[in-house]
């Protein structure tokens, strides 16, 4: 959906004869954040859209055809949140009981999906395993989005999936560590309560736009924009970042619970 939004953006820009320079220019946006548009990583804000449609004299047609994340198999609560996620230049994650869907690995996402009440019919399921896996497609990018996870132990821990699903999972981190992409950092159970402990939660900013903050719980789903409290869930996150093992402790213990769960398989 992404894709065929920003091939026809991309043709429309050339047949104005502008650049993505010219078009930033022109939309009021960033010549990298058109580049993401139309290589089909980022959607535009709708703000975006109706300035883009300005520039390139296409009525509202980029308005009206804008992805929204409505046509994803996701629940509705977060359908403002995955097509902020698809903009965000940085994301911090804070994950209490599930590795981040946009780190899960295909047989992870199978596992998590099924778990849910009430049961999704395989179709439909499928079709969320799907969405979740084309979510990461932003990290093909190899700067942008800056990705960080803190994980708190427990989501290493409990063998989502059996112990093979488990460990293909935990090394598919630790490679994306490995080759620098992300960063993650555990919470360890020895640091007892700390500062995320009530929930997860996902930090975002953006080129041009404030950042946001979107918090999750059962059923239920919150993107916050407003600025005290986005500061707020900012110093929360810092906070719980100074308990974490640093990333070199985090990779190793990471690679070492794979290697458990192997041994159980």
């Amino acid at each position: 959906m992404a894709m065929a939004y920003g091939e026809w953006l991309r043709e429309q820009r050339i047949k104005a004869g502008m650049t993505q320079q010219e078009l930033a220019d022109a939309a009021m946006m960033t010549r990298s954040h058109i580049a993401h548009i139309e290589a089909g990583r980022r959607w535009p804000s709708e703000d975006d859209a109706r300035r883009l449609d300005a520039a390139l004299n296409t009525g509202d047609v980029l308005t009206s055809f804008l992805p929204t994340g409505k046509g994803a198999q996701v629940a509705d609560h977060f359908e403002t949140a995955l097509q902020l996620e698809q903009q965000a230049t940085v994301i911090r994650e804070f994950a209490l009981s599930y590795v981040p869907g946009l780190l899960q690995t295909k047989d992870y996402a199978r596992a998590v999906l099924s778990a849910g009440y009430p049961p999704l019919s395989t179709e439909t399921r499928d079709r969320a395993v799907v969405t979740r896996l084309e979510r990461a497609l932003v990290l093909e990018d190899p700067v942008t989005p800056v990705v960080w996870a803190v994980l708190d132990e427990a989501v290493l821990r409990r063998p989502i999936g059996g112990p093979r699903v488990m460990a293909e999972q935990l090394l598919h981190l630790a490679d994306l560590v490995e080759s620098g992409r992300i960063r993650v950092h555990v919470l360890p159970f020895g640091v007892g309560t700390h500062s995320l402990l009530a929930s997860m939660v996902s930090l975002m900013w953006f080129e041009d736009q404030p950042p946001v903050a979107y918090v999750e719980g059962l059923y239920t789903g919150k993107v916050h924009d407003s600025p005290a409290m986005v500061e707020r869930f900012q110093n929360t996150y810092d906070l719980a970042l100074t308990d974490a093992l640093p990333l070199k402790e985090s990779l190793t213990l990471l690679r070492a619970t794979a290697k458990d769960f192997g041994h159980d398989h």
